[in-house]
């Protein structure tokens, strides 16, 4: 292992003879400089504008239908999964989609974790065994099933460029004789409330990656900690606000902020780096949907009376899922294929929506003005003194 000392935890030689890390117990002793409080103090005002967007939605959990399979597509690439935001939606439309079936079920399996947490912590506070059954969720029947989803490892696992052995690991977690000690410390962390909440989420953050409890799917159930703390804190109606875009976007910031956490005790610099994110992707996704409502707004007054109620709930869907087929609108809505057809003739008429298939049968639709703002990447241009800006 490349750390060899570190004020923010400790290094222990196994029995075998390799170096692994325990972080101590969370909370550190912090330095409140005034970057760090204004920091903090723009997080928190961006929450804030993006919760009470939340609430002001007639429905924000449709409406964050795109942004949860966007999270889900992002974190997943982060971990090497190459599915594209677009394939997922057309793929949940009802189109066939050429990428590898595995691929898409890691991307879908994230959503349907972060759905299953959010409905759990509705009965479960945060905890180990919520935790690992949303781990369960997230691993069910793909690459990495065969390491025990939903359990705890038992064995060592190391963070380092391929072909690395557990002497060359730039990082080892705790030993799995040590596991269970540091997760219990973290979950007595995990309640705790004495601290500002997004301090609190991103010590968490850290935390859980240090342990890395699982043999596989860590990274992903981190990035779905971030979430669903931010709804247990109240700090967001409905899981609104999602980092991975961030993370993906400034990578390398994202790996050497933890690991300096690690091997320098470099919390002031991973805090900064945390809240700027949150500011940014707050902003970012006010942005989005904000032009979204608006493109969907022009739309219905485009169609004007001349429309019925059918054509306006499938622009009203086009905000949930860009794209579209006969299908899919007939199983949802319960209308018949013909009565679908025309809706969709019309809406193709007014340049809402475009064919994106070939030939006539099985025809997939698209309202590429919305899968546009959708897949714009995050906006990040520089990152200085610790403050981002976009």
């Amino acid at each position: 292992m490349k750390i060899k000392k570190s004020a923010s935890g400790r290094i222990v030689k196994a029995l075998t003879g390799y170096q692994f890390f325990i972080p101590n117990a969370l909370p550190p002793s912090l330095e409140w400089t005034n970057t760090l409080a204004k920091s903090l103090s723009r997080a928190d005002h961006t929450l804030g504008m993006l919760a009470r967007e939340g609430i002001r939605l007639p429905n924000p959990h449709l409406l964050m239908r795109p942004f949860i399979t966007r999270e889900a597509v992002l974190s997943s690439k982060i971990e090497g999964t190459q599915a594209t935001l677009g394939e997922i939606l057309a793929q949940d439309a009802g189109a066939h989609v050429d990428r590898p079936l595995d691929d898409l079920q890691e991307v879908n399996n994230y959503i349907l974790a972060l759905d299953y947490g959010f409905e759990r912590l509705k009965e479960l506070p945060l905890s180990l065994r919520l935790i690992r059954e949303i781990h369960e969720k997230l691993m069910q029947g793909v690459r990495g099933s065969h390491v025990t989803p939903g359990e705890f490892r038992r064995s060592q696992n190391w963070i380092g460029p391929p072909g690395c052995t557990l002497d060359t690991a730039k990082y080892v977690p705790p030993s799995p004789d040590e596991l269970m000690e540091c997760l219990g410390l973290f979950e007595k962390f995990l309640h705790d409330r004495t601290l500002p909440p997004l301090i609190h989420i991103a010590l968490c953050h850290y935390q859980f990656e240090a342990i890395h409890p699982f043999l596989d799917g860590n990274g992903r159930v981190g990035r779905l900690l971030i979430t669903l703390l931010l709804i247990e804190h109240k700090l967001l109606p409905s899981p609104l606000l999602y980092l991975s875009a961030f993370f993906e976007a400034t990578r390398d910031e994202y790996y050497k902020n933890l690991y300096n956490v690690s091997s320098q005790g470099a919390w002031n610099e991973w805090l900064l780096y945390f809240l700027n994110g949150v500011a940014i992707q707050g902003l970012d996704v006010l942005s989005r949907a904000e032009r979204i409502n608006t493109i969907i707004e022009r739309w219905q007054i485009n169609i004007g009376n001349r429309s019925d109620g059918l054509t306006r709930e499938i622009i009203n869907n086009l905000a949930v899922n860009p794209y579209c087929t006969n299908k899919k609108i007939t199983e949802k809505l319960g209308v018949a294929f013909t009565t679908a057809q025309r809706a969709i003739d019309k809406l193709v008429e007014l340049d809402i929506l475009r064919q994106t298939s070939k030939g006539k049968r099985d025809r997939v639709y698209c309202a590429s003005d919305i899968l546009i703002i959708l897949e714009e990447p995050t906006k990040i241009t520089e990152y200085l003194d610790g403050t981002l800006h976009s």
